[in-house]
Formats: structure tokens, sequence, C-alpha cells
């Protein structure tokens, strides 16, 4: 038999397999950000560690660590120890620490604000951030002329129908703030601003004056004012607003509580590590 007609019948040779390691570093999106976190929770546990010991604790090639520690290092997450040294957590995560921490500051430190304000002005005093695309009262305290003790905390309540919501969105983020306003804005009562445009317009009046109102746009019969909460970056992580019946906090008196709003306010992102410029 001729060797072209052996060819012909030989078997045909199968398409070789990638080896291993290659079938490895194709790692999916959500399979990097898993390694990612290992790399961090390695360096917190040993406090520093190397190419070869982090690619050896995830099981992967050097050149996979290496280029998760590289992604990691753009971000200040991780740091070097020298030229070629060993690699340690870095400051990136002391400010994402420090942003935990500071709302579980905000709502300890928060608790003592409203409560002294809200002997002050007799009024209900809240503390709100916003979460998921809503504002949630994380402190709450009740004045002596409160009418009713209804209990906010805990609540989520719509961002562009009450005082602090639309504090919040105010100073949220461009690409944060106009996804949320391209939704549908229930309406809770008559007066609820729920036109897109009007609502900017109102944020933008909320940037210059400095505070927002709520007249009767989440409940009919209740009117409120909220000013901003600065954090030690100098960003607005939450809203303080004063609120009581609209009989006793008519338009031309609410405004009178912003001042004092102000002020709580100023003090409590002191304590929070901001000093305005």
């Amino acid at each position: 038999m001729r060797n072209s007609e052996k060819a012909s019948q030989a078997t045909p040779e199968a398409a070789p397999e990638p080896p291993p390691e290659r079938m490895k570093s194709a790692a999916s999106p959500v399979q990097s950000v898993d390694r990612a976190i290992n790399v961090l929770e390695l360096l917190a546990r040993d406090g520093e560690a190397g190419i070869t010991e982090i690619a050896a604790e995830l099981g992967v090639h050097k050149s996979t660590a290496s280029r998760l520690v590289s992604a990691l290092e753009t971000r200040n997450l991780v740091e070097q120890l020298g030229q070629r040294g060993k690699y340690v957590i870095g400051f990136g995560i002391v400010r994402l620490a420090g942003a935990a921490m500071g709302r579980l500051d905000l709502a300890k430190l928060g608790n003592q604000t409203c409560q002294a304000l809200a002997e002050s002005l007799g009024e209900t005093v809240n503390i709100a951030v916003a979460d998921d695309g809503v504002a949630i009262n994380i402190s709450q305290a009740f004045g002596s002329a409160a009418v009713t003790a209804q209990n906010w905390t805990g609540r989520r309540t719509p961002l562009h129908a009450t005082s602090s919501g639309k504090v919040l969105l105010a100073y949220m983020p461009e690409d944060k703030c106009e996804p949320l306003l391209r939704h549908r804005l229930e309406q809770y009562t008559p007066r609820t601003t729920t036109a897109p445009d009007a609502l900017r317009a109102e944020l933008r009046q909320v940037r210059h004056d400095g505070y927002a109102t709520s007249f009767e746009e989440l409940e009919v019969g209740l009117h409120a004012v909220a000013v901003p909460i600065h954090g030690a970056d100098g960003e607005v992580i939450a809203a303080m607003s004063a609120s009581g019946p609209s009989y006793r906090l008519p338009r031309e008196h609410i405004t009178q509580l912003v001042h004092p709003l102000a002020d709580a306010a100023a003090e409590l992102s002191s304590q929070l590590g901001h000093f305005p410029r």
C-alpha cells in the first residue's frame, strides 16, 4: 500500500486540548472577582505575600496571579513593598472600610443629634440615607409638639416625594441620579412631583439653596424640610429632616427650621470627620 493511501486510511488526529493552566486562566468575570477577593483575604490573613505564594494559594499560574494583583493595585487595594517585593493590603481598603464605619458612626451619633434637635424644635427629626433607589431612615427622635409617634426608623421612603430624598437625589452623582428619574415616579398625593423635568429643576434649586422641602407630597397634611450631612470626604452621605403637620409648619414658617437643621447637620458632619473649606 502506498504511503498516500496509508495516510488517507489513518484515524484523524484529534485537535490538541489546551493545557490545563490555559483553561484555568480563561476565567469568567465572576470567577475573577472571586479570585481577587481571595487575594485580599490572603493578604489580610498573612499580612504579606508574593506572586508565587498567591498563585499557589489560588491554584493558578503566576501570570494569572500577577494580573489579578495588578488590577487590585490600580485601585490601591493592594500595594507592593519595594521593587519586586511582596504585596500588602493597600489604603484603598481603608477608604472602603471607612465608608462602612462612617455609616455605623452616623447611626450612633445621629441618634444623639436627632434627640437634641427634636427637643429644641419640638418637631420630629429624622436622618435618612440613600439605598437602592429609596431613602431609609436610620435615626429618629420626637419633639414635644409631635401629635403622633409614627416610627419612621427603617422605613423605606421614595426619594422624589420626601425632603430628605430630594436632598439625597440633588447631591447624588448624575450617573446614579438620572436612571432613577427615568423610572416612573409614583404619585402619592395630588402634590407629588412626578414630571422628571420639574423634579430636575427642583433639585437644581436644592443645590442652590442648600435645603429641600416637601409640602404634602408623601402624605396629605405632612410638611418637612431637610439639609445635607457630609462625610469625611465632603460627599453628601445622608439628609437630616424636621417634619410636622401642615397646620403647625406652614410654608412661610418651615424655612425657619433650616438654620437650626443646618447647624446640627454641620456639627454631625464634623463628628464624622468633615471639615468644610
